[in-house]
């Protein structure tokens, strides 16, 4: 529901040259996408750290046997 009601907003009409968001708020409709991209990069980090460290510890056990 929320997806059909952001692209009918969103969306520029051919007739009118402009969003009805536009028409009705007279302003751009701003939109943010960055949130959850931020968590799930800060998400892959952690996991390549955590896998950095584990094939640190595997390394020094291989080198002892």
């Amino acid at each position: 529901m929320i997806l059909t009601k952001f692209a009918v907003n969103s969306k520029i009409y051919l007739v009118i040259k402009i969003s009805l968001f536009m028409v009705n708020y007279r302003r751009e409709l701003k939109i943010e996408v960055n949130i959850r991209r931020r968590k799930k990069i800060e998400k892959v980090i952690e996991f390549a750290g955590r896998m950095k460290r584990i094939q640190k510890e595997v390394e020094v056990v291989l080198e002892r046997v």
